[in-house]
């Protein structure tokens, strides 16, 4: 069970620096000022990106009770049709 953890704990060393590292280039690319502007920009693209996904959830589920009802309803008439009798072609003798 160790052998598993090992990975991740290097993963957890390493991401603080690397982390450390992206702030400081952008800080020296953007320029203090204009961080939060992006960050509030990411922030709001993340929140209609959620809404988005949210929406598409709700179609999918939809989508899927309408799939469901139409496929019951169709199983209905199939059932409904195979109890009738077939009129037979053959000609009736008398």
């Amino acid at each position: 069970m160790a052998t598993f953890l090992q990975p991740h704990l290097y993963l957890a060393i390493i991401d603080a620096p690397i982390v450390l590292v992206v702030i400081g280039l952008g800080v020296l690319l953007f320029g203090a000022d204009k961080l939060p502007k992006l960050a509030r920009g990411m922030g709001q693209a993340k929140r209609e990106f959620m809404v988005g996904q949210a929406e598409a959830d709700v179609a999918a589920e939809k989508a899927r009770e309408d799939a469901r009802k139409r496929l019951s309803a169709e199983s209905a008439a199939v059932e409904s049709h195979a109890e009738t009798p077939a009129p037979s072609d053959a000609p009736k003798t008398t």
